[in-house]
């Protein structure tokens, strides 16, 4: 048995492909939302049809009191947590620039993107650190290669976030290495999801793809990959490291 696996935002894009092929690898799953419990427990069905088990479980990144919920249910329901998937993220409406963000929406952008990570990231590991009688764990999370490029007339704010996420993921591998904890992180580019449509860039996929040395986006599939083999024995030494998975941008 693989063990038990939470993924953050996992009704869709990245985060439903990762649980998905995260149950034909043997995990029990955890799939968190904020919103569509339709599509979260269409989710949990293809994890439990894979054969293994999967409760869907609503909690906001953005609320302390929801995240320490969502580790006491998967606790109770499915065990103690190997392998944290920090992936849920907003990237906020459409296009914005810097001159036109105002201090309440930038808070809860990084109060979801980055105190929710690291919230999570507590969690998980006073249930996986030796220091506290766990037996070790995997903490994976989810950046984004606009930690690199800074998303000028995008999303400068949801750029900063992610790269705030790279350093935790920096300082985080360092300080739980010791203690049977490894933490590293993917840097997703352009991936073809949802998510483009639901900010209103319906062609941002096709518009973007010439800028990619590989000449296309990449699949939420492709994302998951990397970070399964991330959570697998195969990275057994690697912490601390941040993939890119950008088609060679």
């Amino acid at each position: 048995m693989a063990g038990v696996m939470i993924v953050t935002g996992s009704s869709r894009g990245i985060g439903a492909a990762t649980a998905c092929l995260a149950a034909e690898r043997g995990y029990d799953l955890c799939v968190n939302f904020l919103s569509n419990a339709t599509a979260a427990e269409a989710v949990v069905e293809r994890v439990r049809a894979a054969g293994r088990r999967g409760i869907a479980v609503q909690a906001d990144m953005a609320r302390e009191a929801d995240i320490e919920r969502l580790f006491d249910t998967v606790d109770r329901e499915l065990g103690r947590v190997s392998v944290l998937v920090n992936n849920a993220a907003t990237v906020g409406p459409g296009r914005r620039r810097v001159e036109s963000m105002h201090a309440a929406a930038v808070n809860a952008l990084l109060a979801a993107n980055v105190t929710g990570a690291i919230l999570c990231a507590r969690e998980a590991i006073r249930r996986m650190s030796t220091r506290h009688g766990g037996p070790g764990g995997v903490i994976v999370n989810v950046s984004s290669l606009s930690a690199r490029l800074g998303a000028p007339n995008l999303w400068v704010d949801y750029a900063a976030s992610k790269g705030a996420v790279d350093s935790f993921t920096i300082g985080l591998a360092q300080e739980v290495a010791g203690e049977g904890i490894r933490v590293n992180a993917v840097r997703p580019g352009l991936i073809d999801t949802e998510i483009h449509a639901a900010t209103g860039m319906a062609d941002r996929v096709q518009k973007a793809e010439r800028m990619i040395p590989m000449r296309r986006a990449g699949s939420a599939a492709e994302a998951a990959e990397s970070i399964l083999w991330l959570a697998s024995p195969a990275a057994s030494y690697v912490s601390g490291a941040i993939l890119d998975v950008a088609g060679g941008r």
